[in-house]
């Protein structure tokens, strides 16, 4: 699974808006240390709604917070969290999530920034110990009319601040942005949905997606990255365990029984139709030694990797 950096999303937004990456950097920012900017959230709707493909199941490599006006689903590995009317919304690089706009009247705002930004304020919050960006948390919350009212307040604020030539606006702006952190620390999140069927397709979904992201093998160079449960457990941030539940309630199959089924069909390929060596193969899908890839053919084929090399060259 790809991780969407700055870079990234800048492009993408330089394309909606139809501007240039530098007429979307706020003024002096490349003089703070970190990043931070902000946007209306109701400009970015048409780009969802023409292709949603642009927002996939990722990680960014940024944090996020949304004020939200509209109908919009967030889906996580295993949980979905509807909005219906107004929501704050949090984002970490941690965690990855799919965003759904669920009708084109939106509005709000969100800002981008990175840990180094809050680095420089004196308050001494550090991001990841706060609850609101602990891995495993869904920190998404219902908000009242008048809460969101007072959101927006502040964003408008920021907006304000960060296109003013004032000396000290990014002390100023750390200060705005705590205040909608602390805000959120005090809501109570709202319901995720969690509908077992529904929670065991999609990171069934999920799941083979990154294993077979990661196939056809085509270069002695090309190694696997995801071998093990904890690894794809990892990625999708979920208890491994966990995972193994949903897979097995959807497909019938453990975590460990896709991977090693599909790194033993990745093999005969490669040994039926590359001229590598044994080790170059063994090396490829992830195994240290030889042997212990020879071992682990045997154990799902009943053949050695010499064995089933040899049927072929003699058949052929």
């Amino acid at each position: 699974m790809k991780q969407e950096s700055l870079e990234h999303f800048y492009r993408s937004a330089a394309s909606v808006l139809d501007k240039s990456n530098e007429a979307l950097l706020p003024k002096g920012i490349n003089r703070e240390i970190g990043h931070f900017n902000i946007f209306n959230l109701g400009e970015f709707v048409t780009r969802f709604k023409d292709n949603p493909s642009q927002m996939p199941y990722n990680r960014r490599g940024y944090y996020k917070v949304s004020l939200v006006t509209g109908r919009n689903r967030l889906e996580y590995a295993d949980k979905v969290a509807m909005i219906d009317a107004h929501a704050l919304v949090f984002a970490t690089p941690r965690i990855p999530y799919h965003w759904v706009p669920l009708d084109e009247d939106q509005n709000g705002f969100f800002c981008i920034f990175t840990k180094e930004f809050l680095l420089q304020s004196k308050s001494g919050v550090v991001l990841d110990d706060l609850p609101l960006f602990k891995p495993g948390g869904y920190p998404v919350f219902d908000l009242t009319e008048l809460q969101s009212t007072q959101l927006s307040d502040i964003f408008q604020k920021i907006l304000e601040e960060i296109e003013s030539n004032y000396l000290y606006k990014y002390d100023l702006i750390r200060n705005y942005l705590l205040e909608l952190i602390h805000f959120g620390q005090k809501l109570q999140p709202i319901t995720t949905y969690n509908h077992a069927h529904d929670a065991a397709a999609r990171v069934s979904s999920l799941f083979i997606e990154l294993l077979e992201r990661q196939f056809p093998i085509d270069s002695q160079n090309q190694r696997l990255s995801l071998r093990s449960a904890q690894d794809f457990a990892d990625r999708l941030s979920i208890h491994a365990n966990h995972l193994n539940k949903l897979l097995k309630e959807s497909t019938g199959k453990t975590t460990t029984q896709h991977i090693f089924g599909r790194i033993a069909q990745e093999a005969k390929i490669l040994l039926k139709q590359t001229d590598w060596n044994i080790a170059e193969i063994a090396f490829s899908l992830g195994f240290e030694q030889p042997s212990h890839f020879s071992t682990f053919f045997k154990k799902l084929t009943s053949m050695t990797p010499i064995e089933l090399r040899s049927d072929v060259r003699y058949s052929s």
